[in-house]
């Protein structure tokens, strides 16, 4: 095991990397949840935006997946800690994996200009005249189309791939377990049945599982390593 013997010193950032694993697997949750019981707009105008912002401004928030763009900066620890432990199996792989996991962050963040579009809404609802209204409205659009546009699928492409690279590291150590990996690749290989015409959102949900097993597995096992119990 001379991943973890060269890697106790790494135990704050394991402890780190476990504790916002954990936080996003709840994330998940939290964020299935409230789509189910507040199902967000995706189908609808700026103007569906701007209501639902000034019905209930944290619902709206919600839905327009601002709790997703924490869950991609908790990220950041988590994937930091795996190449710590699998950078000696295979550090050209897992370089790659962290490029594609950073640049994923940003590309994400981009594509949720949330709090834009609540400004948008205020500004819309504030609005005297027609031509204002239609001016708000028009960068509401163009907002929505950053929401479906070329950032987000950057960020849920090359997420899907980093997931895969780092689970096929992960099978060839015992750092982690096979289950741990078997899980990622699922997810990534659900993730793009996005792009199946019909049923390809249907599909792409069953990733949200696997993801959500797989953070929580990681979180354990980081946990186990930072208090060095094997």
């Amino acid at each position: 095991m001379n991943e973890l013997t060269n890697a106790k010193n790494w135990n704050p950032l394991f402890k780190l990397g476990g504790l916002t694993a954990l936080l996003m697997a709840a994330i998940i949750i939290v964020q299935a949840v409230l789509f189910i019981v507040a199902p967000p707009p995706y189908e609808g105008s700026a103007l569906d935006w701007f209501m639902l912002f000034q019905n209930n401004t944290l619902i709206g928030l919600i839905d327009f997946e601002f709790l997703m763009i924490v869950y991609v900066i908790l990220s950041i620890p988590t994937t930091l800690a795996l190449c710590v432990l699998l950078g000696r199996t295979s550090p050209s792989f897992i370089a790659v994996y962290l490029a594609l996991s950073l640049v994923g962050v940003i590309s994400f963040i981009a594509a949720r200009p949330v709090f834009e579009m609540l400004a948008l809404s205020a500004k819309y609802a504030a609005s005297t005249t027609e031509a204002q209204r239609a001016a708000y409205l028009a960068s509401g659009e163009t907002a929505l189309a950053a929401f479906h546009g070329t950032a987000f699928h950057v960020s849920y492409v090359l997420g899907s791939i980093s997931g895969l690279i780092v689970s096929l590291v992960m099978l060839k150590t015992d750092v982690f377990s096979k289950t741990t990996a078997y899980l990622r690749i699922a997810s990534s290989i659900f993730d793009f049945g996005l792009y199946i015409p019909m049923v390809g959102l249907f599909i792409s949900l069953f990733s949200v599982f696997f993801l959500l097993a797989w953070d929580i597995l990681i979180a354990r096992r980081l946990f186990q390593l930072a208090s060095n119990k094997e």
